[in-house]
């Protein structure tokens, strides 16, 4: 195994920060905050790499809030300094971490995302089925309150087996410590908030512990996962019920997780298989109903917001190719059509 010093250098070399800023305020610019922090932007960077360099620095509070997406999840919002430094970390560790993870993990990573794991999932589908004229089951699991339920120690030992860095792994600590959830107890510590981009990275690291179990001791082929949704593909159902005790024993062994013991379904392909927004059946692939009430909604939103001039025409036109683009990737020509026509609509009212 590859190990790897002078982590923290890199994280806070000047370099490193001030890209760092720049990944960040890419589309934020317009925020209050942001404008306040590159209104002296030299002198906060040059700050806190001195707090960094000299072992001062502490993680500020999060401001905590609900947004709907779909179900309600709970955010916490770190300053712009801390989020810099966020950037800065993943700049540093993603190079570390990311020849790790297995090709089949989707989340958050560069090439990756929603729609290519859609992708890989139905040409699975269609190998195993033999397009549609074998037997093909999915067993899909969901694991229960999992940002929450993170926990620290057994994160920070996962780091620690390819980053021998002491002063690395403090300032690992002091991100990781600065939140905890309601699930910690005086002796363990759990939880990272949605919100950070360290976050995304740590659950990947997180995660692919169970992936490399999944890949080496089960030697499961035909697995695919999205942060803590995944899937496993085969042609018989007994097969699929019978590796859920070993999933189970794993996640409560060596992760401190629980399966969410509602969201445990087997399936045949030919029933339709809910994944990621979509629903794929053997010779077409659908939106999911709620995606469908979800893009809609925030469609409208940006038509109001555009009439009350908080964004401008290009951003309107951007938002609509946006979803558009969802829609794109199912048999939704019809739905297409009605959205542009129902887009048009907001607009004349």
């Amino acid at each position: 195994m590859k190990i790897y010093k002078n982590v923290f250098e890199k994280i806070i070399s000047l370099e490193n920060l001030f890209l760092a800023w720049d990944k960040f305020k890419s589309d934020k610019q317009k925020r209050q905050d942001v404008r306040k922090f590159e209104w002296q932007l030299e002198e906060n960077i040059f700050k806190l790499h001195r707090d960094l360099k000299y072992k001062r620095y502490k993680h500020g509070e999060y401001v905590s809030f609900y947004i709907q997406d779909p179900k309600q999840r709970h955010i916490h919002k770190a300053t712009v300094r801390d989020r810099i430094l966020h950037h800065a970390v993943f700049a540093a560790l993603s190079p570390i971490f990311e020849p790790t993870f297995i090709p089949n993990s989707f989340s958050c990573r560069i090439g990756k995302g929603t729609h290519r794991g859609i992708d890989i999932l139905e040409k699975i589908l269609k190998q195993v089925s033999g397009n549609a004229f074998k037997r093909c089951f999915v067993l899909k699991c969901d694991i229960k309150k999992f940002f929450e339920t993170i926990d620290h120690r057994i994160l920070l030992d996962i780091v620690r087996k390819r980053v021998k860095d002491d002063d690395a792994l403090r300032l690992l600590e002091e991100i990781i410590e600065s939140f905890s959830s309601k699930y910690s107890t005086l002796f363990q510590r759990k939880g990272l908030p949605i919100g950070n981009l360290t976050s995304q990275l740590f659950a990947n690291i997180y995660l692919n512990e169970f992936d490399q179990f999944v890949k080496h001791h089960l030697k499961i082929k035909n697995y695919i996962r999205y942060t803590d949704d995944f899937v496993i593909i085969a042609g018989e159902r007994l097969y699929l019920k019978n590796i859920i005790a070993p999933i189970h024993f794993f996640f409560k062994k060596k992760l401190a997780l629980e399966l969410h013991p509602k969201k445990i379904t087997i399936r045949k392909f030919h029933q339709g298989i809910d994944f990621l927004g979509y629903i794929l059946l053997p010779h077409y692939r659908l939106l999911r109903a709620k995606t469908k009430q979800r893009i809609f909604r925030k469609l409208e939103k940006r038509v109001r917001e555009y009439k009350n001039e908080t964004i401008n025409k290009q951003t309107l036109e951007q938002s609509l190719q946006s979803y558009l683009g969802v829609l794109s990737h199912a048999n939704t020509y019809k739905l297409g059509q009605k959205m542009k026509n129902q887009f048009w609509f907001w607009l004349s009212e």
